[in-house]
């Protein structure tokens, strides 16, 4: 999941953050003022609404936008997000109490999917005020969630295969594809080489959609790698590991 902050100063910026929330390891996902839960999405190719819940735990209104996207990967791995009307929000602007919580819907007007899982990212941010001092205008930092959603036909499974390479003599480089048709979400990577030392390398954000591949970076070694047979084992977001015997090739 992602942070962006809008900060006060001269100009406005952006700066991405990586959560320390994890989606889907946490039951809701606080930044500042609010919260907002569940952190992830699922609904069934013939369910047409599910909702999520936006609490305003400050002590002032709380005004906040939320917008759906389609979410892709493209062939390094990097997320697409394209605006989309295949999911409509009831309601897309919030006001919120104090001490208040406000249900936000989704409506899904898309077909059911029969293969492939459908993924879209909700994106929900806050409103920041622009407020008059003495020195000028001061904007208020401003904090948004984007939080995943899975539409999954019921026979859809992810399938991982993975490989390793050295980018130089000490720093493996691991390779994960997903050739099935839902998505798989690496929380760690354990590499072992037969001689030397086991490598491990915890991962946020590390979602590998239908089709793509990704490339992690583990820890570099003490000494140089020797190539030839490793085994790695990566951990996935639901606790489950698996086991690959790899070659660590140049």
């Amino acid at each position: 999941m992602n942070v962006r902050r809008l900060n006060p100063g001269r100009g406005l910026s952006c700066i991405v953050l990586g959560c320390a929330l994890v989606a889907g390891l946490l039951p809701a996902a606080h930044a500042g003022s609010f919260s907002v839960s569940p952190v992830r999405i699922f609904m069934q190719p013939r369910e047409r609404a599910t909702a999520v819940t936006v609490a305003n735990e400050g002590t002032t209104d709380l005004v906040m936008q939320a917008d759906v996207f389609e979410w892709t990967q493209g062939e390094d791995g990097a997320d697409k997000l394209t605006p989309t009307e295949d999911i409509i929000l009831a309601p897309p602007i919030l006001k919120i109490a104090p001490g208040s919580r406000q249900v936000v819907r989704l409506a899904n007007l898309r077909p059911p999917p029969t293969d492939a899982q459908k993924t879209y990212r909700l994106i929900v941010r806050e409103v920041p005020e622009a407020q008059a001092q003495a020195s000028g205008i001061n904007v208020q930092v401003a904090l948004a969630f984007s939080l995943p959603v899975f539409i999954t036909p019921p026979n859809a499974k992810p399938t991982l295969v993975c490989q390793s390479r050295r980018s130089n003599p000490t720093t493996p480089v691991v390779t994960c594809e997903n050739t099935g048709q839902a998505y798989v979400q690496p929380v760690n990577l354990s590499l072992a080489p037969a001689s030397g030392e086991t490598l491990n390398q915890d991962i946020r954000g590390g979602y590998i959609l239908p089709q793509v591949r990704r490339s992690f970076d583990l820890p570099a070694a003490a000494t140089p790698l020797r190539t030839g047979p490793a085994k790695l084992t990566v951990t996935l977001d639901d606790g489950s590991k698996q086991t690959f015997d790899v070659q660590l090739t140049e």
